[in-house]
């Protein structure tokens, strides 16, 4: 009896699919080996990606959409759109957040979604990991005063709080970014405290750290890292009074949000020279030109690039191309987007 024929991966049924994000986005993130990958796996809508959903074009194309490849930028996917698409079933998106674009009437519908938030958890703890080794050795300090003086001292009076060995560090939540950042940290001869009121002292065993209350992660580390999403609750949860219990020259760095910090807090306690800090992101996301923070020595202020930027990028939509082979296979999504948890993401 002749055997039964194996599909091939080419056999396999391709979604129709079409992609929604910013054009700039879309020409960041869609070089041509990407879109090349995603064809290989769906039946791809021709470009231009889709920017608005409102218009004869988009409606077209949303008409048999059933997968939709989202970016930075994607319109709300709202009851008008979904009207639109009524084949609409799944959304993969290559970025973190999916709060800019799903709504209610998709959770409704019981659309499938996806986010690369773990994708882009892996540079922002490579970020804050080595921020954290940097300001252990004073690296950009002593860079500095080195470029001033041009001549190198006497290294045998290095002052004992300078370097690695044995520092205390505190992560501020575990989410996604805040584990990948106790896992890279794991090599090294730090001690690791972690506040989460969400994780019991079993798990927090498993991952190698010491759960501590608030105060206490504030008042013993030597480095505090900042990972709590942005919520009613954790807004200006990194309070004054935590910022004055730090450790003299003690380090904050903030990868997370902004707001999450008391900025007025923050700007006087560095200018009183208390504290450094390592901050990726501000309250707003750029300083006013006059905003005194820009003229602290001890703050390092970088322009939110710890996240996926560059090569970076194909890290994403990789993972975007294998969730949209999982979900074109019936496999579901490695990497779902919870309604439940929705509240709980950044």
């Amino acid at each position: 009896m002749p055997s039964t024929p194996v599909p091939t991966p080419a056999a396999r049924r391709r979604p129709r699919a079409a992609v929604a994000m910013k054009p700039d986005a879309a020409a960041a993130l869609l070089d041509a080996p990407s879109l090349d990958a995603l064809s290989r796996v769906c039946d791809l809508a021709p470009l231009p990606v889709l920017d608005d959903f409102t218009t004869e074009r988009a409606r077209a194309v949303l008409a048999d959409t059933e997968l939709l490849v989202t970016g930075w930028g994607c319109p709300p996917l709202d009851e008008a759109a979904l009207a639109a698409a009524p084949r609409l079933r799944a959304v993969a998106h290559t970025a973190g957040s999916v709060r800019g674009h799903i709504t209610e009437a998709c959770w409704e519908r019981g659309i499938e979604v996806s986010s690369a938030a773990a994708a882009n958890a892996l540079p922002v703890a490579e970020y804050t990991v080595a921020m954290i080794l940097l300001s252990g050795k004073q690296a950009l300090e002593r860079a500095r005063d080195y470029r001033a003086e041009r001549h190198r001292g006497n290294w045998l009076a290095t002052p004992r709080q300078v370097g690695n060995y044995g520092r205390t560090v505190g992560i501020l939540s575990a989410s996604l970014i805040g584990r990948r950042v106790i896992e890279l940290l794991r090599p090294y001869d730090l001690r690791v405290l972690l506040h989460d009121p969400y994780v019991s002292e079993e798990e927090a065993a498993a991952l190698g750290v010491r759960p501590v209350d608030l105060g206490e992660l504030f008042a013993r580390s030597d480095v505090v890292s900042v990972h709590t999403p942005l919520l009613p609750a954790t807004r200006k949860l990194v309070s004054r009074e935590l910022l004055m219990s730090m450790r003299p020259d003690a380090v904050l760095v903030n990868t997370a949000r902004g707001a999450v910090v008391d900025q007025d807090a923050l700007t006087d306690v560095l200018l009183e020279h208390r504290i450094r800090a390592v901050l990726d992101v501000t309250d707003p996301d750029t300083l006013p030109p006059e905003h005194p923070l820009w003229d602290c020595e001890n703050a390092l202020i970088t322009p939110h690039l710890a996240g996926s930027q560059g090569n970076e990028w194909r890290r994403l939509v990789d993972l975007a191309v294998g969730e949209s082979e999982r979900w074109a296979a019936g496999d579901g999504f490695a990497h779902p987007v919870r309604r439940e948890r929705l509240a709980f993401l950044a």
